[in-house]
């Protein structure tokens, strides 16, 4: 339904059209620092998997090694001494009102959980990279998570810069105009109608 063509609605119809401008303005901003945002995380990210296939190539080799030094039932023993990691801890921080996660694990001095004696350095050298697949693994993750919550975001902020884009102002434009016009004409009619019975005065 039109709204009557009043001054009052006319100024109504200018403060939402301004606020719905301003709304895009805010979103469109919002929008380009999550697209930087999660651009920089695609990049860490790609370096962080590459890091990770060859500390894992690594890890494995120096695994198998040890086996072969030490025989597997022995290195299987000894992984059961390992304790499960419990450690992690998970924060968020809020970026353009996005909560982005922040994964830690406490670290302490890398100690191994076996005894040197009956073991070899390649299994110092297996512990050691898959204690650093681990902490990469941690980064990962969290880059990852913070990916798809960023992904997430994007749509919901385009979606809605696109409504007002494409619908509410567009809406709000017309109906300013609309109303802009139908004042001019009742105001001219009215000078009109003034002329008229100025004259026959």
């Amino acid at each position: 339904m039109p709204a009557i063509p009043t001054k009052g609605n006319l100024i109504k119809s200018k403060n939402l059209l301004k606020f719905c401008k301003m709304g895009f303005d805010i979103l469109d901003k919002k929008r380009n620092v999550l697209i930087c945002e999660i651009m920089s995380m695609i990049s860490k990210s790609k370096e962080i998997q590459s890091k990770i296939e060859l500390t894992f190539s690594e890890a494995y080799s120096a695994l198998r090694q040890a086996n072969l030094d030490l025989g597997i039932n022995t290195v299987e023993q000894i992984s059961f001494a390992i304790p499960v990691e419990n450690s992690v801890n998970v924060k968020f921080h809020s970026v353009m009102g996005v909560e982005i996660p922040i994964v830690s694990i406490e670290t302490s001095m890398l100690s191994p959980h076996y005894g040197f004696l009956n073991t070899t350095s390649s299994l110092d050298e297996a512990c050691l990279k898959f204690y650093k697949v681990k902490i990469l693994g941690k980064e990962l993750a969290q880059i990852e998570n913070s990916i798809f919550r960023l992904s997430d975001n994007i749509k919901k902020t385009q979606k809605r810069a696109n409504s007002l884009k494409n619908i509410l102002i567009p809406k709000y434009e017309n109906e300013v105009l609309a109303i802009q016009n139908a004042i001019e004409e009742k105001e001219r009619e009215e000078f009109s109608r003034l002329k008229v019975i100025k004259k026959n005065d």
